[in-house]
Order: structure tokens, then sequence, then C-alpha cells
């Protein structure tokens, strides 16, 4: 499978939290394509597992097929739109935006409304809108004519999906987190089906990432793994309002997090298992392949809670590749460090024995 097309594709497929059913079926179609079994848990997380060495570390690897976006929250009697945010969302970058609204009788197109420019007052001019305040136009004329195009409260509404191929081979678009991270999951779960040696692995593709960053913890209890990696986005710190926050570039392959928290409400983050770091210095070194640092608060991911599951914890550690413009709905990826992550996660893999000693 080409990975560029498969993060392509996986991005122009809608799926907010809550409501991956569309992104699901279309990765468990390409499963399917590769002769791989797979599950889907009540809460819809999607898993396959590769067989292997018993005495071995079994290894959890994921990513999160959600993207965050909205709910719709009202409908006025004009037929505009009032949204409810799911997510991460920044406010600052939603006036003008181009949605979907997707409702069981099928997508509708929107924008998120701005004020007319000429009607703006100087205040109003540096103003960020909060997104209460906000509203989607469909172009609806009355409530009963967005009723009538199947609008109900509770529909989700996502940046209404959009690829650009940029210079260097580079790609801006929507949901690049964690779409990237979806097809990098393919691709590896396609190298892992071929191999003859190695650690049972259990790959899922998680739900509600976005949301409660908690989605996958029913199939991560299924697996009962000895060690987890998460696929995910790091901070790329190489544009000029992020060159104090790290040394992560564009374009300068994989890397792992060896440090990361939230305590807005979360009090929770990933100081990663030792052992795991030291296995992917050794193999990067060994392999030639790049391997970047990263190191931040203000981001998490699920590996937040699996590392506390089970009676002796699970051994974790943050994969990821570099990304620029984080939940906006143009994102910037360099294919290139996708590749070298899922290059990485299958040598570190290959080196997974019945020797390793998960220690701190």
């Amino acid at each position: 499978m080409e990975l560029r097309d498969l993060i392509r594709e996986y991005m122009l497929v809608p799926g907010l939290a809550g409501h991956e059913d569309r992104i699901r079926a279309r990765i468990a179609a390409d499963l399917d394509a590769l002769g791989l079994a797979h599950r889907t848990d009540r809460l819809g997380n999607l898993s396959t597992t590769v067989e292997g060495d018993p005495a071995a570390p079994s290894v959890l690897v994921f990513t999160h097929m959600d993207q965050l976006g909205f709910i719709v929250r009202k409908v006025e009697a004009s037929g505009l739109i009032r949204l409810e945010r799911l997510g991460g969302v920044p406010e600052r970058a939603l006036a003008s935006q181009s949605v979907l609204v997707c409702t069981r009788k099928g997508d509708i197109n929107g924008v998120i409304a701005n004020k007319s420019h000429h009607a703006t007052t100087p205040d109003e001019k540096y103003r960020v809108v909060p997104y209460a305040e906000l509203y989607v136009d469909c172009g609806f004329a009355s409530k009963d004519e967005a009723h009538a195009a199947g609008v109900r409260i509770g529909d989700a509404v996502v940046y209404r999906p959009n690829v650009i191929d940029l210079a260097k081979g580079r790609m801006a678009g929507t949901s690049i987190d964690d779409r990237a991270g979806c097809a990098a999951l393919m691709v590896l779960a396609e190298a892992l089906a071929k191999r003859k040696a190695g650690p049972t692995v259990h790959l899922v593709w998680a739900v509600q990432e976005e949301f409660n960053l908690r989605g996958v913890l029913p199939a991560a209890a299924a697996a009962k793994p000895d060690i987890a990696f998460q696929i995910d986005l790091l901070l790329a710190c190489d544009t000029p309002d992020m060159t104090g926050r790290g040394e992560v570039t564009l374009g300068g392959g994989p890397g792992i997090s060896l440090y990361s928290f939230h305590g807005r409400g979360t009090l929770n983050g990933v100081i990663p298992h030792p052992v795991l770091v030291a296995l992917f210095e050794d193999v990067a070194e060994a392999e030639g392949l790049a391997l970047q640092r990263s190191a931040h608060t203000g981001a998490l991911t699920d590996l937040s809670y699996i590392q506390f599951m089970g009676e002796e914890g699970v051994a974790c550690l943050d994969v990821g590749f570099p990304m620029r413009y984080t939940h906006s709905s143009l994102e910037v990826v360099d294919p290139a460090d996708v590749a070298g992550m899922v290059a990485l996660l299958d040598a570190a893999i290959a080196r997974i024995g019945p020797e390793m000693r998960l220690i701190r």
C-alpha cells in the first residue's frame, strides 16, 4: 500500500469523535484487502492482531481515527446552525471556515459565518469570536428547510475535507491528526503480516481521542499488552512562532516523546519507559534512521491512561511525526517523516524478544 495515497484518502473521509463509522469502514476494507481478520468493540475501536512469539512481551501499537469538530447545538428560526465544540478546536481560526454538516440524509456544505468586514467596528476587527457566538450558514432560509434537509441537534460537523499538495512533497489538509497515523499503522500492519518472527502485535485504530483521551481503553484492556506505542503528531518547532518550544523540524524524520504533561484539569502525562527509549535510540543508530526528540507540556495522548493498566502497568512510548498548525483546518505534514516512522517502528518491534526485561 502506498503511504501517501492512504494519507490522502483517509483525510477525505469525515469522522468526528464518536462518529467514526465511515473512516472505520474504510480502514476495515483495507485490512480485508491485506487478509487480516479484525474486530470492532462496542465503543468502535477497530483491532487486528499479528500473532508472534508467546514468550516475548506482547505489543500494542495504536493511533486514533477520530477528528475534532463540532456538534449541532441549535437550529435557529432563520435556518442558521449553532454549534457546540468537540475537542480542542482553535476559536481564533474558525471564522469563514468551510464545514460539512454530516446528517443521516447526507453531507451538507456550510460556512462558519464571519461578520461582514464593512460592518465591523474597530474593536471587532481584533476580537476572537467565541465559538458559541458563531453559526453555520448552509443556505437555508428557515428551520423547516434545515430540518427537511436532515439537520438535527446532535449531528456531527467537521472541517470540510481538503488535501493540498505543497512543495518538497509535503501535504496540507484536514485531520492529518491523526489520519497520517492511521495510514502509517496500515502500512505497518502490511509489513508485520509478512514477517516470520517477532512478538505478538495488536494494532488498534481507536476512537474518541479528541474527545476524552480514553476511547482506546476497552481495546487495550482486551489486548493486555506488556508494551504500548501510540502513533501521533509531534509539534514541529521550525516556524517563527514555535522556535521556543523545541527542536523538532518538519522533514527531519520521526521522533519520540521524552516527556508530555497536561495540567489543565487532566493532570496527566507520560514519562516513557527507559528500556523503550533505549530500544528506539539503538535501532535508529543501527539502521541509519532519523530520530528526533520532543519534550513539552500542553498535549496528551491516550497512552497517559494505558500506562496504568493491569497489575504491573504497561511500558509506554509515544512515537510520532512532525506536524505544523495543529488542530487547524489545514495542518501540514511531510509524508517522508511518516514513512520513516513506520520503518523505525517495524525495526524496533523486530527486536522485541523473550530476553527483553521491562525494568525501569
